[in-house]
C-alpha cells in the first residue's frame, strides 16, 4: 500500500493556503507535519483525508500491486480533527457504535476499543460527563472500531497527560507495526521508527 500526495494545493475563499505540497508513504510510515500556527496544518490534513477541496493536485492511495483503491481516498482514511466527534447527550458506547457503522469494516468491538484506551468504566456514561482528556481518549478509540488503513489527526494529544500521551503513542506504534499508515499533525515526537517530517509554510 502506498499514499501519493502530489504538487497539493488548498485554497478558502479564493486565498491560496497552501501549495506545492508532495511527499509517498509507504505501508507502516509515519508522517509529522508541523508548522506555524496558521501555516495551514489542518488544512492540508483535510484536503488529504478528502474533507477540504484541492485547488490542484492529487491524493491517491495504491495497493500492493499499485493498483488505486476504489471510491475516494477519505473512504480509507480515519480523520480526528480538534473537535472529538462525538455527541454530548449520547453515551460513550452510543458515540462509538455510531462511529463504527458509518466507518464500516468493524474492528474491535467498543469493549475492547476502550480497554485500549483504559476507559472501560465509561461505557455507559454520557459523553458529556467525562473530563476533557478522557473526551479524547474516547475520541482515539473511536480510530480503533473501523478498520482503515490511513490514519489522519491533527493534534490528537491536545488535552492528555503524559500518561495518556504514552498510550496513545503505543496504539500508533502497533497500527504503523501493522502496515498502516500515519499523518499527524503534532508538536510532540511519536518516537516511531518509521517517521518522516513535513513543515508547512517553510
Amino acid at each position: 500500500m502506498k499514499l501519493i500526495v502530489e504538487n497539493l494545493g488548498l485554497s478558502r475563499a479564493g486565498q491560496t493556503i497552501v501549495s506545492g505540497i508532495s511527499f509517498e508513504l509507504e505501508a507502516g510510515e509515519a508522517l509529522i507535519v508541523t508548522g506555524e500556527n496558521g501555516s495551514g496544518k489542518s488544512t492540508t490534513l483535510r484536503g488529504i483525508a478528502g474533507l477540504h477541496p484541492l485547488s490542484e493536485g492529487s491524493v491517491q492511495l495504491l495497493d500492493e500491486t499499485g493498483k488505486g483503491f476504489e471510491g475516494s481516498t477519505k473512504e480509507y482514511c480515519h480523520y480526528l480533527g480538534h473537535q472529538n466527534g462525538m455527541k454530548p447527550a449520547l453515551s460513550v458506547r452510543e458515540n462509538l457504535e455510531f462511529w463504527q457503522k458509518f466507518c464500516g469494516e468493524p474492528d474491535l468491538t467498543i469493549e475492547e476499543a476502550l480497554d485500549e484506551v483504559d476507559l472501560s468504566h465509561t461505557i455507559d456514561l454520557p459523553f458529556s460527563y467525562l473530563s476533557a482528556g478522557m473526551k479524547r481518549r474516547v475520541s482515539i478509540a473511536r480510530l480503533l472500531v473501523s478498520d482503515r488503513p490511513v490514519w489522519i489527526v491533527d493534534e490528537p494529544t491536545a488535552g492528555l497527560d503524559a500518561q495518556s500521551v504514552r498510550l496513545f503513542t503505543g496504539l500508533c506504534k502497533a497500527f504503523c507495526q501493522g502496515g498502516g499508515i500515519l499523518i499527524a499533525a503534532t508538536h510532540l515526537p511519536l518516537g516511531l521508527e518509521t517517521e518522516k517530517t513535513l513543515e508547512i509554510g517553510a
